[in-house]
């Protein structure tokens, strides 16, 4: 797969430094989670692609036929897609971790990746993710570092989905923590903080990431 897959903006950071992968939300692009990537991990190098999908011009990462209704095929093909997509920036960057960020669309995509490829990323935040299936982890994601944020109030992704995702992830091994907000599909501060405490306090592998 192709470093240039996707129609993507980079915001270079220092050398050897982490590569932090973000993905939008429905009908927004490249450039909305860009200055908050830089803003979270201000040494990292900001990785943000557009999603190939256009939902009556709204660009989106897959296709779906209604709200909260995917189109599992298409799920199957983004997914593999930005998969490739993010191994083929890590080959060429040799970064010292791998992080990822999504929110709402941009956070389910994020998911998918994660349960096809759970070593891919380092850690993964999810912000407002709705995942209205049973994910099929291929491998494990023992130790792997997973943040969820959600608002109690939120229309789009009901709490209790939220907390089957989180059920279902830490029952293959991941270290899940959750940050509620009692807003609804909005990113509110607390949300924030907690994205910036998960990427501060995972470590870095020495000497740059390999995992093949």
């Amino acid at each position: 797969m192709s470093k240039d897959a996707y129609i993507h903006k980079v915001l270079p950071g220092s050398p050897g430094s982490p590569l932090l992968f973000v993905f939008h939300g429905t009908g927004a692009d490249e450039n909305q989670l860009l200055s908050f990537g830089r803003e979270l991990l201000p040494s990292a190098t900001i990785v943000s692609p557009r999603g190939d999908v256009s939902e009556q011009g709204a660009a989106r990462f897959f296709r779906r036929t209604g709200e909260g209704v995917y189109d599992m095929d298409d799920l199957a093909r983004a997914t593999a897609k930005i998969a490739g997509f993010v191994k083929a920036q890590v080959e060429a960057a040799k970064p010292s971790a791998v992080f990822g960020l999504g929110y709402s669309n941009g956070a389910n995509i994020l998911a998918s990746v994660v349960f096809a490829e759970p070593s891919l990323f380092d850690a993964t935040a999810l912000m407002h993710p709705l995942i209205p299936f049973e994910p099929e982890v291929k491998g494990s994601l023992a130790g792997r570092r997973i943040l969820i944020t959600a608002g109690r109030r939120d229309p789009i992704c009901p709490p209790n989905l939220t907390a089957r995702l989180e059920a279902y992830l830490r029952a293959d091994g991941a270290d899940v923590t959750v940050e509620w907000h009692d807003g609804g599909h909005e990113v509110r501060p607390n949300e924030i903080e907690a994205a910036r405490r998960l990427f501060a306090s995972t470590p870095a592998a020495e000497g740059g990431k390999n995992d093949g």
